[in-house]
C-alpha cells in the first residue's frame, strides 16, 4: 500500500509544486489541504487522483484530521496572505502561530514519518542584529519550537525556499518604461552586485527538492536543513538576463530603502529589507550553525532556471 504524503497549500506554488512531483513519481497516495475543496484548481487535482480536504493553519484540530494516517507531511505557511490586512509586527505573529499549529498537529500524528518545514534562515543572528526581515523572523520562531520538541525535530527537515524566480513580475520587481530614454528601470535599495540566490521556477523546482528530501532519510534526517537553489546571480546580472531575453533595454538604479517604500508602500519596505538582508549578508544569506545541504550534496539536476522563467513571460 503507497505511503500517504500530505501537502499544505496544494494548489499553491510551492505546494502544488510537491504534488506535481508526488504524482509524477507514483510513489505516494497525496492528499492535498486548502481553504476551499471546490475551487477549480483543488478540482484539477482530484481529477488526476489527489484527496484534496479543508483545514485551516489557524485551526490545530483541523489539521489534525488533515494529517490523520499520513507518513509524510509538507508544511507552509504564507506571511504576505495576512500581510496584506496587518502591519509587519501583527504578521509576524499570525504567520508564527500559523507553523506552531502545523507542528503541534504534526506532532500527535502518531503514522507521521517525515516532516518538511518550508522555512528560511536566521537572519537576525546571520547579521549579529543588523537585519531584521520579517518573514524571514515568523518561520524562525517555527524553527525554534519545533527544536523543542525532540521527537518532531528527528522527523523534520527544515526546507530553506530562496528567491522565487517568478517574482520578477511583482510590481516591486519587474523593470518599468522609462519613457523619456526608452529604457526599462529597475529600481532597487541594494547595491548592483548584490548576490540573489533563487529557486529557479518554484512551480516545478520546489517538487524536485522535496521528493529528494522524502527519497534521501539518511542525509535530510534529523533535523538537517535544504537549500531549494537553482542559481545564484548578482542584481545587475539579472537585469542584464532579463534585458537579453525580453529583448527590451534595461538599465539598474539603487534608491534608498525610504524611497522604495514610498514607491510601493509596506510592500516595498518588507522587500527592501530582504534585499538588504543578501546585500550586507553576502555569501553567508543561507547560513546556519550547521552545514547546509544543497542540489550537490541531494544529486539534484533537471533545475527550471530563471532563463527559462522569464521566457515563458509575455513581458508587453
Amino acid at each position: 500500500m503507497s505511503k500517504l504524503l500530505t501537502v499544505i497549500g496544494a494548489t499553491g506554488a510551492q505546494g502544488g509544486s510537491v504534488v506535481a512531483a508526488a504524482l509524477k513519481s507514483g510513489v505516494y497516495k497525496i492528499r492535498g489541504v486548502t481553504r476551499n475543496v471546490d475551487s477549480d484548481a483543488s478540482k484539477a487535482l482530484v481529477s488526476k487522483g489527489v484527496e484534496m480536504v479543508t483545514a485551516d493553519v489557524n485551526d490545530e484540530s483541523s489539521l489534525l484530521l488533515a494529517f490523520e494516517g499520513s507518513h509524510a507531511v509538507f508544511a507552509i505557511t504564507n506571511f504576505f496572505s495576512s500581510f496584506a490586512a496587518h502591519d509587519a509586527e501583527e504578521t509576524i505573529e499570525i504567520e508564527a502561530q500559523q507553523g506552531i499549529n502545523l507542528a503541534k498537529a504534526a506532532s500527535k500524528t502518531p503514522s507521521l514519518r517525515h516532516y518538511i518545514w518550508s522555512s528560511l534562515p536566521d537572519n537576525i543572528k546571520i547579521t549579529d542584529g543588523k537585519c531584521r526581515v520579517p518573514h524571514f523572523e515568523s518561520k524562525v520562531k517555527v524553527d525554534q519550537f519545533i527544536k523543542r520538541d525532540e521527537d518532531l525535530l528527528m522527523k523534520t527537515t527544515f526546507l530553506w525556499m530562496s528567491y522565487y524566480s517568478n517574482n520578477m513580475v511583482m510590481p516591486m520587481m519587474v523593470p518599468n518604461l522609462f519613457r523619456t530614454s526608452g529604457k526599462y528601470l529597475q529600481v532597487l535599495p541594494v547595491a548592483d552586485d548584490t548576490p540573489i540566490t533563487t529557486t529557479g521556477d518554484i512551480r516545478i523546482n520546489a517538487g524536485i527538492y522535496a521528493l529528494a528530501v522524502l527519497d534521501q532519510l539518511q542525509l535530510t534526517l534529523p533535523g538537517k536543513i535544504v537549500l531549494v537553489e537553482a542559481e545564484t546571480r548578482t542584481t545587475r546580472d539579472i537585469i542584464k538576463l532579463w534585458s537579453d531575453v525580453s529583448g527590451k533595454p534595461a538599465e539598474y538604479c539603487q534608491i534608498s530603502l525610504d524611497h522604495y517604500d514610498n514607491l510601493w508602500p509596506k510592500w516595498g519596505r518588507e522587500i527592501g529589507l530582504t534585499l538588504q538582508f543578501w546585500d550586507a549578508a553576502r555569501e553567508k544569506s543561507w547560513t546556519a550553525d550547521q552545514p547546509v545541504l544543497t542540489k550537490k550534496d541531494l544529486g539534484i539536476s533537471g533545475l527550471v532556471g530563471m532563463k527559462e522563467v522569464f521566457s515563458a513571460v509575455k513581458w508587453s
